[in-house]
């Protein structure tokens, strides 16, 4: 099962709703995967102030409190915002040194988000009860992406929930499952990718980055998976700057894609579109098999 859910916002005037929408949408799948739930929100000044980078981890138990004191005496200027089971950190500094500044403060910890306008929460619980103690309702910003997960593949861990980010400023969410992943894992790992989780996503997470890394684009990125993998799958991929949705060539998995000019959505399920302002006048789709839609910012 699963679900996804995701909204790139064009228009400027309904950037202090992100939250509100993006709450409403994940909570009309959340039948789909009621065992745990993550976000990623593009652009809010409480998670990623403008001018700074922002981390996001999971602290391995350590309670909030001696997570801040041990990264500010590493990073005096860092700040620590406590958004439930993941925690967000920012700074005036480069993502990679901030990235540096937290494993070396807190060794435990898991890095599950980096970039200078991107923070994802996740973990382990209802996805409605996480969505309140994420934050989410009040979040602001232009793009974000959900998911609910029913796992298949892997322990019902926060590690194991979407979205996975292991580039910077970059998330995948998916719904389904990768028939090879056990390959293409040993292929990433033999060119030198770490992994967090037994989860399959994340090796398309990371197959994805590693494309970007290589100089493609995100729609030659997703092209270049469909040919590599095999399996049953939606994919929704965003960066800072892009909002991509895939399928695989049998497009078994559901999805429908509805656009405005003041907004792109994408969704496993219409219901989640439906309480979208303008929805009424949208153009909804259901994607094609092994075509890439991209949206740029």
């Amino acid at each position: 099962m699963c679900g996804i859910v995701g909204l790139h916002l064009r228009e400027p005037s309904l950037y202090p709703r992100l939250g509100e929408l993006l709450t409403g949408m994940l909570c009309q799948v959340t039948e789909r995967g009621p065992d745990s739930a993550g976000v990623a929100v593009y652009g809010d000044p409480r998670w990623s102030p403008p001018g700074e980078s922002t981390v996001s981890l999971l602290p391995g138990g350590a309670p909030a409190d001696d997570v801040a004191t041990a990264v500010r005496a590493v990073l005096p200027e860092a700040v620590v915002v406590d958004a439930g089971q993941t925690l967000v950190v920012h700074a005036a500094t480069d993502p990679d040194t901030l990235v540096a500044a937290v494993r070396s403060a807190v060794p435990s910890a898991v890095v599950i988000g980096q970039g200078e306008d991107l923070a994802v929460l996740k973990g382990v619980g209802h996805p409605q009860a996480l969505a309140t103690e994420f934050g989410l309702p009040a979040a602001q910003g232009w793009q974000g992406v959900a998911h609910t997960r029913m796992a298949t593949e892997s322990a019902v861990t926060p590690q194991g929930a979407h979205p996975f980010s292991v580039g910077t400023d970059q998330c995948l969410v998916h719904n389904g499952s990768f028939a090879n992943h056990a390959t293409i894992r040993r292929e990433l790992k033999a060119a030198g990718a770490v992994f967090d989780s037994a989860n399959d996503s994340e090796v398309g997470a990371r197959f994805v980055a590693a494309q970007l890394a290589a100089g493609y684009d995100l729609e030659k990125s997703l092209k270049l998976l469909c040919e590599r993998f095999d399996g049953f799958y939606t994919l929704l991929v965003s960066t800072r700057d892009s909002f991509a949705v895939v399928r695989d060539a049998i497009a078994c998995k559901p999805a429908v894609v509805a656009e405005t000019p003041q907004w792109v959505a994408m969704a496993s399920e219409y219901r989640a579109l439906a309480g979208l302002p303008g929805i009424e006048s949208a153009r909804i789709f259901e994607p094609e098999p092994e075509e890439v839609y991209a949206w740029q910012r």
